[in-house]
């Protein structure tokens, strides 16, 4: 069992849902990304998400695309990130899944990135642009090396394709609550429930809902088909804040609100 298969069966076993911050390493730099990473874990956080800074928006809406281009005008590099990762995970209970592009894992090598990645400390990634008809070398690579790979299925994926999606993947499914792009939103759509409830009877793995969940109420709306949420853009919106505020003020912005969300998941 990886990690990650390990927590949600503990999650399950006490009954909790997991809630998964998501940053962008490098922004505002690499050392306030492992205290932001520490932070998070010390606050509750069952799984923290670390963006790898690409150039080409996969699916990102302008929060977290304005926090890569800083990285990366910064000449944040892979090498530097797991640098850092193996620094800051031995410090921190929660395990941390990497959000990166397959062109990333390609270029690097595709076993090369799994080996360096979880040398570090990585529990798994997350690979957004993974196409499933070309994910079976990536999947076999993680399911023998026990670090997962957690694919998305979105409210437009055909469920024959979600089917197979949810076969080729490891840890969890992440399942992408709008049509469109990430960010902070007012509501979510009335069919969020009912699809996720069709997934998750057609899958054993954990289903972990992301994009456009940000306050109290989508936490405590979605905790009862979800066995976890994952909250980007308003932690990377506020981690942004870093450049015009004494750094501790943004850790315990940031802490405080995580706070607040797993008090909400914690009472739904």
């Amino acid at each position: 069992m990886s990690r990650i298969d390990q927590l949600f069966a503990q999650l399950k076993r006490e009954r909790r849902k997991a809630l998964m911050p998501f940053v962008t390493a490098g922004d505002p730099d690499l050392d306030f990304t492992a205290a932001v990473l520490v932070e998070l874990a010390r606050r509750g956080s069952s799984l923290c998400e670390l963006g790898i800074p690409y150039s080409d928006p996969i699916a990102d809406g302008p929060v977290i695309q304005a926090s890569y281009t800083r990285a990366l005008d910064k000449k944040i590099k892979l090498a530097g990130i797991l640098e850092m990762l193996a620094g800051v995970a031995p410090k921190i209970i929660a395990p941390i899944v990497t959000m990166v592009s397959y062109a990333i894992v390609y270029r690097h090598g595709l076993s090369q990135y799994v080996a360096d990645a979880q040398r570090a400390g990585a529990a798994g990634a997350i690979v957004p642009d993974l196409l499933v008809e070309e994910a079976a070398d990536l999947s076999r690579i993680c399911r023998a090396a026990d670090f997962s790979l957690v694919q998305l299925v979105t409210p437009t994926t055909p469920r024959d394709r979600a089917l197979r999606i949810a076969e080729s993947s490891t840890g969890f499914l992440y399942y992408v609550s709008v049509t469109g792009i990430t960010g902070e939103r007012t509501q979510l759509p009335q069919s969020l429930v009912d699809n996720v409830g069709w997934l998750r009877e057609q899958t054993p793995l954990p289903i972990c809902i992301g994009f456009g969940i940000s306050t109290p109420e989508h936490v405590k709306h979605l905790a009862p088909v979800a066995d976890g949420l994952i909250v980007g853009s308003a932690v990377v919106r506020r981690i942004a804040e870093a450049s015009s505020k004494p750094r501790a003020a943004v850790l315990k912005d940031v802490g405080d609100y995580m706070a607040g969300l797993i008090a909400a998941l914690e009472s739904a």
